[in-house]
């Protein structure tokens, strides 16, 4: 793990609420990304900053276990313009630890990553965590993913 420092930066993409409780989770966010996936959401937004994708956990009501509102979209310059159907967010400036789950996608490296970071005794600031898609995430059986959590100072 590593600690970073991020200046604020916008993102575009489409959301859901959703919860960790009852796998409700589990069901929403893979959904998302279907949804995410069967939009084009990278043709609807040509103003993107890099092809990497962001998958963003923020507005949480408490901690991991309370509601929370993941979005999946891109960077972008500015939220100036946001397309009907997707949400921008600024992602705050501040301390952020990052995590790299390494492994075939579809074993479940991300989530395993998560189970990890939820059964340890990092202090989050519970504001907007997310997870890179960048070109090292390209080879699904050998994927990089980098997760960035935001801490507390």
């Amino acid at each position: 793990m590593e600690n970073q420092t991020f200046r604020s930066f916008p993102v575009i993409g489409i959301k859901v609420r959703t919860s960790n409780a009852e796998g409700k989770a589990s069901v929403d966010i893979p959904a998302l990304w279907e949804r995410f996936w069967a939009t084009d959401v990278a043709a609807k937004l040509p103003e993107r900053v890099s092809n990497d994708i962001y998958s963003i956990y923020t507005e949480y009501e408490g901690d991991y276990t309370q509601p929370y509102t993941t979005l999946i979209g891109y960077k972008v310059d500015n939220l100036d313009y946001i397309p009907e159907g997707f949400t921008g967010i600024m992602i705050q400036e501040g301390p952020y630890l990052k995590c790299t789950a390494k492994g075939k996608l579809s074993d479940g490296v991300v989530f395993d990553a998560w189970t990890e970071i939820w059964n340890s005794k990092i202090s989050r600031a519970y504001t907007a965590d997310f997870e890179v898609y960048g070109e090292r995430a390209g080879d699904q059986n050998a994927a990089e993913v980098d997760i960035f959590l935001a801490v507390r100072p």
